[in-house]
């Protein structure tokens, strides 16, 4: 049995022109335009590369920021990519992408933990970032202020930038198909973590029973395959 990520085409002309060299050159020119805006927003490498999850039981991801991933002289410099799968959609989407890992950035070069549960929740810092930098957060239940949508005024400051995103785009990439196995058995339970990173593990049919949840910071243990990867 298989699965994949449904991605719908959304923004693409077949008969456009596309190079890699213009995508990229669009990419870096809203991350500078939120760098100018912000000047707190650190430097950073863009790339495109797969979103596409390891297991189905994990999320395609639009984007990440990685801290001192890449080297450069003498620094360190973080690496913001964008998923190929991604860029089958809006500008604007695009864009809110960009401005979610700007704020995990944010988080970065203030020294703040903005996220738990290795990336996948996301806390109330994040929020503020999000906020200060011109999106709205939404609460989920498994991944935190993660959700983000563009403020209209924010979409506006950036015209300039969207108009470049939208005669850049001319190509996504497809999911990867990903090979599904049946389990025999569940003896092994189920490992859950909730946001300040305590983990328990208990059997299949308890954590399918209800809610369990943290006597300290009161948010619900979540299994480790309810969502892997950041789908900002």
């Amino acid at each position: 049995m298989t699965t994949t990520t449904d991605v719908t085409r959304t923004c693409q002309s077949p008969s456009q022109d596309f190079t890699t060299a213009r995508l990229l050159a669009a990419l870096e020119q809203c991350w500078a335009a939120i760098r100018t805006r912000h000047p707190e927003v650190p430097a950073a490498v863009l790339v495109v590369a797969s979103g596409s999850p390891a297991r189905a039981s994990q999320n395609l991801k639009w984007g990440h920021f990685a801290t001192s991933r890449w080297q450069h002289g003498d620094n360190r410099l973080p690496e913001v990519l964008v998923s190929g799968e991604g860029l089958s959609r809006t500008p604007a989407e695009i864009l809110t992408t960009l401005l979610h890992e700007a704020a995990h950035g944010l988080a970065d070069a203030r020294g703040i933990e903005d996220t738990s549960r290795q990336g996948r929740w996301h806390n109330k810092h994040f929020a503020a970032h999000a906020q200060e930098l011109g999106l709205t957060p939404s609460k989920d239940a498994k991944l935190g202020w993660s959700p983000c949508t563009l403020r209209q005024e924010t979409a506006q400051h950036y015209t300039g930038e969207l108009d470049q995103l939208t005669t850049a785009l001319g190509a996504y990439r497809h999911a990867e198909v990903i090979a599904t196995k049946t389990r025999t058995n569940n003896n092994n339970g189920v490992s859950a973590e909730c946001a300040c990173a305590r983990k328990i593990r208990v059997s299949r049919a308890v954590y399918e029973a209800g809610p369990i949840l943290c006597g300290l910071c009161e948010t619900r243990f979540a299994a480790d395959t309810d969502d892997e990867g950041d789908p900002a």
